[in-house]
């Protein structure tokens, strides 16, 4: 894999702690800034839907750049906003500086997304988009912790200057190693408009490969997001355990991307088909068994590694699916993974509210049941991804 990838990843690594760890520092913030932890958690509900809403919007903007120029644009955006938010006494600034953070983050992910099909032979696209997605997954395992323990030595806004010192090799790699021009595209003439990739959203592969990445996602999130509350309630576990719970399923899905991005180039439907019911099975376990530590524990763990190895090989057919649309097929498979992280909690919560502390796991499981409907009509209309 070219170096540039692994350098991507690492700017994916700090943009993925920054866009998590908040929430594990929030009664700082709001003890700081004088706000309720309610209105703190606000942050990491503006990022999330920044990001969701903004891939597309922010692809769309830089599309007439070169990689290099849109990448490094980004990133620079996105570093300026966390020195802001380390810097301002206010709330108002800081919730500011999270929305303007995660349309960088959004944009810089899509496009990175994109860049891959330009710097990756075709055969071995799943293996490069995995080794950006590894920047998230190793987020969960060590940027979250890492993070939070910076931010309670040290104060939440050195967890801030830190994202900011780890975004800087990323940015001068961008700069100096990032293709200049679009791919298939002669830097004398224009891309493909607006309209003419917007078109692709018709195609019925991108649309199937779309709805499918966001209920995966979503059923992903859904459960992560209340992971602390099934391990702290019938769980019976302490306070303490839930950063190494959380690990466990960071590590589960970094080795779930690494070794779905080994395969999915030539094996991605049989990923798929047996990733899909593997998964409803493994939430409804999990929604059985989490009050036993030693079943959760395990459970995360293989839910870690089966949700990311689905999501990521999903990922990388939104991608192939869109090639007619070279600068905003990224977007789009960044709208999935962050749709899917809007969602999912929210039907966490009211699952949480109704059902009990079983119900995320259980709304998971349905999600999941819902998407596996999806592929198996899709493949009986012959119309799969």
């Amino acid at each position: 894999m070219p170096a540039l990838l692994y350098l991507l990843a690492l700017a994916v690594f700090a943009q993925g702690t920054s866009e998590f760890v908040l929430a594990g520092l929030l009664p700082g913030i709001a003890t700081d800034l004088d706000v309720s932890v309610g209105q703190a958690g606000l942050l990491t509900s503006a990022f999330a839907l920044g990001m969701a809403l903004g891939a597309p919007a922010m692809a769309a903007l830089g599309r007439r750049w070169s990689p290099r120029w849109t990448l490094a644009g980004f990133l620079a955006l996105f570093i300026a906003a966390h020195v802001l938010g380390a810097l301002t006494d206010s709330f108002g600034v800081l919730l500011l500086s999270r929305v303007v953070a995660a349309l960088a983050n959004a944009g810089f992910l899509a496009v990175a997304l994109s860049t891959v099909t330009q710097v990756v032979p075709a055969d071995r696209q799943a293996r490069g988009l995995s080794v950006i997605l590894g920047g998230t997954t190793l987020a969960l395992v060590a940027g979250v912790p890492a993070g939070a323990l910076v931010g309670d030595l040290l104060g939440w806004r050195s967890t801030l200057w830190a994202i900011v010192a780890l975004c800087l090799p990323a940015l001068f790699a961008v700069m100096v190693a990032t293709p200049t021009g679009r791919d298939g595209v002669d830097p004398g003439e224009p891309g493909p408009s607006v309209r003419e990739e917007l078109a692709a959203l018709r195609t019925r592969p991108l649309q199937v490969a779309l709805l499918l990445g966001v209920l995966v996602n979503g059923a992903t999130f859904c459960s992560f997001t209340y992971l602390a509350v099934m391990a702290t309630g019938p769980g019976g576990g302490s306070d303490r355990a839930v950063p190494g719970l959380l690990a466990m399923f960071g590590i589960g899905a970094f080795l779930g991307v690494n070794v779905a991005g080994r395969l999915a180039d030539r094996h991605w439907r049989r990923i798929i088909a047996l990733a899909l019911p593997a998964l409803a099975l493994g939430w409804i376990v999990l929604a059985i068994s989490f009050a036993t530590p030693a079943a959760l524990w395990v459970a995360v763990g293989v839910q870690g590694a089966m949700s990311f190895a689905a999501g990521s090989t999903l990922i990388g057919r939104i991608v192939a699916s869109a090639r007619s649309a070279p600068t905003l097929g990224g977007a789009y498979a960044a709208v999935a993974l962050n749709l899917g992280a809007v969602v999912g909690p929210a039907l966490g919560s009211v699952t949480l509210g109704t059902i009990g502390d079983r119900g995320p796991a259980l709304a998971s499981a349905g999600l999941v049941v819902i998407a596996g409907s999806v592929w198996v009509t899709a493949r009986r209309w012959s119309e799969g991804i």
